[in-house]
């Protein structure tokens, strides 16, 4: 994790009093030290036996188990937070960005087949916050030690006059690993008869902050701590809902019904698709093969209740809302018909609520929302 401007831990060759001159022009590296020295406890939950080297190194270090791959395929993905990090703003509350950041990198990968291996992270600010720094990396340990994935290192930038006052990023770097037989690639397997799951969503996960907000706080008049009778609680907290990780569920549902020791043409699960920026509309069609269509079908899952409201006050276009949100289905599962009903029972039994929401049929890639 780095505390610094332009690298990990960096200390500029200076006296004390340029340091000093430093943090009054905004840079405050003795603060920034006091805070790194807290770290190793702080990650020590995300531990994995691979991991080398101790925090605050150059660069972090991790040694694959190359005997339990025949052709390991490293899978990476870098992604943030978006607009969600206003709501933290504006509510002063910075302990689940951390886990959003994470779960959304791990179920990115997920879909692949992945299983997640460590985790980089990169926090720029104007200011340093105590507080606030130890509930974001708060957030990533508990994301990081859910999904057994290694918190390895960052970087943490102290910017002055970059961001406005209390105003933060974040972004993270997850890397994974997949048999190269075993990975989920879905146009090469998916069919036309094929049946699509849904796995619920706790809210917007992290996508479509932008219109939500414009549609909560400037055409419904709320404000984040406003309490709204349908969500049983504030606006804000239900927006700050964190966004929810697949990573095991998936990792249990491929031992299941893709097992090693059978050809992945004979598993039930076909492709994987997570639903985030552009919605059912943008992501579903990345695993449909180029001759079939994706058809979900409304009505067909419980839908939540910020969805409900974004549907019914939004003054948006419906087609629309299904393009920028997830309504409610944070991940879909392409399945053989005849085993959907299994993958469904193993889905609810891990305590994810799921639904069968539509099917593959023929067609030109695209999918449809009827």
């Amino acid at each position: 994790m780095g505390l610094g401007i332009q690298g990990r831990f960096l200390v500029e060759s200076a006296d004390v009093k340029s340091q000093k001159a430093y943090a009054a022009a905004g840079v405050d590296i003795d603060l920034g030290n006091s805070l790194k020295s807290t770290l190793p406890a702080l990650l020590a939950s995300t531990h994995r036996k691979e991991v080398m080297g101790k925090v605050g190194g150059f660069g972090g270090l991790f040694a694959l188990d190359l005997k339990k791959h025949r052709q390991p395929v490293l899978v990476s993905s870098v992604d943030g937070v978006g607009t969600k990090l206003k709501l933290a703003f504006a509510m002063d509350r910075h302990d689940t960005i951390g886990e959003d950041l994470v779960n959304h990198c791990v179920n990115d990968i997920a879909v692949l087949g992945a299983e997640p291996l460590f985790f980089l992270d990169y926090l720029g600010t104007g200011t340093l916050k105590p507080h606030v720094f130890t509930e974001i990396i708060q957030g990533f340990v508990r994301g990081c030690a859910a999904n057994r994935c290694a918190l390895v290192g960052g970087e943490t930038a102290q910017m002055p006059g970059f961001y406005q006052p209390g105003e933060y990023d974040v972004s993270g770097t997850i890397v994974g690993v997949v048999e190269k037989s075993r990975m989920l690639v879905g146009q090469k397997s998916v069919n036309a008869g094929d049946l699509i799951l849904g796995i619920g969503s706790s809210g917007l996960h992290t996508n479509g902050y932008s219109l939500g907000r414009k549609i909560f706080f400037e055409t419904l008049g709320l404000k984040p701590k406003s309490k709204v009778a349908e969500l049983g609680g504030t606006i804000g907290d239900a927006l700050l809902a964190v966004h929810v990780s697949y990573g095991p569920l998936i990792q249990g549902l491929l031992k299941k019904f893709n097992p090693a020791n059978k050809p992945m043409a004979a598993g039930a699960i076909k492709a994987l698709a997570h639903i985030t920026g552009g919605g059912f509309v943008d992501n579903i069609p990345r695993v449909l093969p180029p001759k079939c269509d994706a058809v979900v079908l409304k009505g067909s899952w419980e839908m939540p209740p910020i969805f409900q409201l974004l549907r019914d006050r939004g003054r948006v276009d419906e087609a629309e809302l299904y393009q920028v949100f997830n309504m409610g289905i944070g991940m879909t599962v392409v399945v053989d018909a005849d085993r959907a009903n299994d993958v469904l029972r193993a889905i609810r039994a891990a305590k994810h609520p799921a639904w069968i929401i539509g099917q593959v049929t023929k067609g030109t890639g695209i999918c449809r929302v009827d």
